[in-house]
């Protein structure tokens, strides 16, 4: 028997899980409601891959160096306190046996979609809904093509964070010697190698290099829950916005990381929410994986890696298992993934309050103007629980390096 998969969205997430089960031997079908491939928007900006998801990630392409062609190192993961007022520096933390790789979402995704058989992934399908038959034996899928009406979706489990995200990529390849530039290189000198953080007084920056020429940045602002339109997180941002964005952060960053953000065309503004993890991911012969299963906050740099863990865990629980044991397939990625992914969404909240200043019921809120070694200490991305964990099913990622 060959088990068959619906995959319902076309993100990294569903297309990590296609090639996960295209390499068990299930034949898949991945529905998205978008009506073609993504190219080379901002949206999603810059992503960080830890040492499992580029192994997992090279074991699906058939030219496994083009991740590292797309990609740049990050060797080193550093946090300092920002003074707003004197717009000087200082180390709180560094870490340099940090073995990520910085990538454009749109690079990612385009890779991997260019990886799948032909015809895998159909384009502007809504999804409406699903039913389990009585046998259990199937799912069916109810679709609605985008272009023929509405469909209003109502998601009550998520939670505003208390903050939103400003991001944006600024590309300076055809003006690598500008003062911006060559400023921001004096000012961080280990850029290109380095995912830098800064932390002001309640709000706290990242920033790295991606390949080509790329600057991406992101900006965290405590401030009350947004109106959004639709079921998108990112906000339609106008020119004033933009402009008293510029104002509040001439206030807060030093100079040569501010002009990086005054120069970035068309940044926008992400609402961040997350929920508490939860209590099963698998129901019958429905799984979550990605984002559905785990939405979390970004100061992990998990959501990506979790979502590229969860599709290689499951392909491998049903190649292992079989069509026949399907069951026991299920069960198995879920007590193997559903204790990480609870750690790992809960440190990255934690993570995300104590930079931004926020209130926590264990320590008093972090100002970094102040703070001891000991107070920071939690701040590195090493801290997160089974980061360097590999799960025992996966063992042949071990296999493939020996």
């Amino acid at each position: 028997m060959k088990g068959k998969a619906v995959v319902v969205g076309g993100s990294i997430a569903g297309l990590s899980c296609a090639h996960a089960l295209i390499t068990a031997g299930w034949g898949v079908v991945v529905l998205e409601k978008t009506s073609s491939p993504a190219t080379g928007c901002a949206t999603g900006a810059g992503l960080g891959l830890d040492p499992l998801s580029q192994k997992l990630i090279k074991s699906w392409l058939d030219q496994p160096h083009t991740l590292d062609l797309t990609t740049l190192p990050l060797t080193i993961d550093q946090n300092e306190a920002t003074d707003g007022e004197k717009k000087i520096n200082r180390m709180l933390t560094r870490d340099e046996r940090f073995n990520f790789r910085a990538a454009l979402w749109s690079d990612l995704y385009s890779l991997l979609y260019k990886a799948l058989p032909p015809g895998t992934v159909h384009w502007a399908q809504t999804f409406l809904s699903f039913r389990i038959s009585d046998d259990e034996n199937c799912v069916k899928v109810k679709l609605k093509a985008s272009q023929s009406g509405e469909v209003t979706e109502v998601v009550d489990s998520v939670r505003y964070s208390g903050y939103c995200a400003w991001r944006g990529v600024l590309d300076f390849s055809n003006n690598e010697d500008s003062d911006t530039i060559l400023g921001l290189k004096k000012a961080f000198p280990d850029l290109g190698k380095c995912l830098y953080f800064d932390l002001g007084s309640g709000t706290h920056s990242v920033f790295y290099e991606l390949l080509n020429k790329r600057i991406n940045w992101i900006w965290y602002v405590n401030q009350p829950e947004p109106q959004l339109k639709g079921n998108s997180v990112t906000m339609k941002v106008s020119s004033d916005m933009i402009a008293k964005m510029h104002e509040a952060a001439e206030k807060v960053w030093v100079p040569e990381l501010m002009k990086v953000i005054r120069e970035t065309k068309d940044p926008f503004l992400n609402v961040i929410y997350d929920c508490e993890p939860l209590g099963q991911i698998v129901w019958q012969n429905v799984v979550l994986i990605g984002d559905a299963a785990h939405p979390t906050t970004p100061h992990g740099l998990r959501s990506t890696n979790m979502s590229i863990l969860d599709a290689a865990v499951l392909g491998k629980c049903l190649e292992k298992w079989g069509v026949e044991n399907l069951a026991s397939a299920l069960q198995e990625y879920q007590s193997t993934r559903l204790p990480v992914t609870t750690e790992q969404v809960l440190f990255s909240q934690r993570l995300g309050r104590i930079k931004q200043g926020l209130q926590l019921p264990d320590r008093q809120p972090l100002d970094p103007r102040t703070a001891s070694w000991e107070d920071c200490e939690e701040l590195q991305q090493k801290k997160m629980p089974f980061l360097s964990d590999m799960p025992s099913i996966l063992s042949h990622i071990k296999q493939l390096e020996d």
